[in-house]
């Protein structure tokens, strides 16, 4: 009879070992799409970089006195790169957005520039790319939801904390005004 419990203990640490290995297989999971949406947002948010300099020179060529609104968004543009992570870079991207409406409130003062081919190419580039970074910030967060869900919830969160899985922030904007893509008036 004493043989039998050592054969159930065996089998009861045998299926705890398993469960616990299938579990932290979860984790590095999570973690690994956690990072791959991060890219995918990244990635939008360097085609947005990459489109404003074309934007601000287009503005600028017709009007220089509103200066203020480029040189901001050339600023914020090139603090975005200094972010030490999604929240910061979340306020900083939000701050972005914000000038965007000031420079195509700007262009809404000018006629010219409104009819520029150039200038509406741009604007439609950049309402694609805004799209696109909504989707991917909405794959993100969906992704550290799923693993922040773990990290937090039994009997997983024993594996995390023995392992050291941590929690991932969302990429989050501050301002409700800053969520909205940024209108483009043709």
């Amino acid at each position: 009879m004493a043989g039998l419990w050592v054969y159930v203990a065996i089998a009861l640490v045998l299926l705890v070992l398993l469960a616990a290995v299938a579990t932290y297989n979860r984790f590095i999971r999570r973690r690994a799409l956690a990072a791959e949406a991060w890219a995918g947002v990244d990635v939008q948010l360097k085609r947005r970089f990459d489109l404003i300099p074309n934007l601000v020179e287009t503005v600028r060529a017709y009007r220089v006195y509103e200066a203020r609104v480029l040189t901001d968004l050339t600023e914020l543009r090139a603090k975005t790169q200094t972010a030490s992570g999604p929240a910061e870079r979340g306020r900083l991207e939000g701050a972005l957005s914000d000038r965007l409406y000031g420079l195509f409130a700007v262009a809404e003062n000018y006629p010219e520039l409104k009819a520029n081919t150039v200038f509406l190419d741009l604007q439609q580039r950049l309402t694609d790319v805004e799209n696109e970074l909504q989707l991917a910030r909405r794959y993100y967060n969906g992704t550290v939801r799923d693993l922040n869900v773990m990290v937090e919830s039994f009997p997983s969160l024993i594996v995390a904390r023995l392992f050291g899985f941590q929690r991932a922030e969302y990429f989050q904007l501050e301002d409700a005004a800053e969520r909205a893509a940024p209108k483009v008036q043709v």
